[in-house]
């Protein structure tokens, strides 16, 4: 599978401090609590050609990916786990590392792959003490890259003034009916990636009728559209998906060819917010 360079970048000068290859394409697990269902899920995706899970403290579903990573016919080493320190215990230098530390004992694993904060602290005075952390657990070895997820034009700013190294990582909802490309340009300038979480606006577009007959155009589906305009995009992209075919269906959208739609699918955005959007808030 096709994959970015995220990198981790000295504040000082630029220079590379580490770096992950990471599939385009992973599996989001957001609400995956049935019993069952986030393991299966994982497992499965993994089967057919994921490398890339996406989970979080908030989702209640750690343990489960753990267990699927750790009996998978793949290796460790090839695969690419992301989680995210919680919102509510971004309130301090302790807090983020204790709160690491609790995401390996639940994911039973010796490392986590990329560590983002969920949100940026609501609390600005615990913006620095928490990014530190995340510093300093990157220099222990504990995570192998950072970044930040929900982070605005001026939070990616404000982190530039007090940061030594810089994220990998900016992880926001992209899509065609939000397609932020100010934001999209402030995270490439920090020497981050884009990560898109709901490609399908938390599936409120998987059936828009307006996608669906232009993706009809090339013979794929409206789904698969939106995902592939967010990878032409230079995007990573983490669709949600428990259901087998599905994920087989998001998958194939990495062979897609949409540049005689893609200037329809442009059209479409909307400033559309399907969730929240801290990226807004001070």
């Amino acid at each position: 599978m096709k994959t970015l360079r995220a990198v981790n970048h000295d504040a000082r000068d630029g220079t590379e401090c580490n770096a992950l290859d990471i599939p385009v394409i992973g599996l989001g697990v957001w609400m995956m609590n049935k019993p069952g269902e986030c393991y299966d899920a994982v497992l499965n995706a993994l089967s057919i050609g994921y490398r890339l899970i996406d989970t979080a403290r908030s989702y209640g579903n750690e343990a489960a990916v753990g267990e699927a990573v750790r009996v998978s016919e793949v290796r460790r080493e090839d695969i690419i786990v992301v989680t995210k320190l919680r919102r509510i215990h971004a309130t301090s230098y302790e807090s983020a590392i204790e709160n690491c530390k609790r995401s390996l004992d639940l994911l039973k694993l010796d490392h986590i792959d990329v560590y983002l904060v969920h949100a940026p602290p609501e609390d600005p005075e615990a913006r620095e003490p928490v990014w530190r952390a995340m510093e300093d657990l990157l220099a222990e070895g504990s995570v192998k890259s950072i970044g930040v997820s929900n982070y605005g034009i001026n939070h990616l700013a404000d982190l530039r003034s007090y940061a030594r190294i810089l994220p990998s990582i900016n992880q926001v909802e992209l899509n065609p009916w939000i397609q932020r490309p100010q934001l999209h340009d402030a995270t490439r300038a920090v020497g981050a990636l884009t990560m898109a979480y709901s490609p399908l606006a938390r599936g409120q577009k998987a059936n828009d009728v307006d996608m669906a007959l232009v993706a009809k155009k090339i013979g794929c589906t409206g789904p698969q559209a939106s995902i592939k305009w967010c990878l032409d995009r230079g995007a990573i992209v983490i669709p949600k998906s428990s259901n087998y075919s599905r994920q087989r269906e998001n998958l194939d959208s990495l062979g897609l060819d949409i540049s005689d739609i893609r200037a329809e699918i442009d059209m479409f955005d909307s400033n559309y917010v399907s969730g929240w959007d801290p990226t807004v808030e001070p």
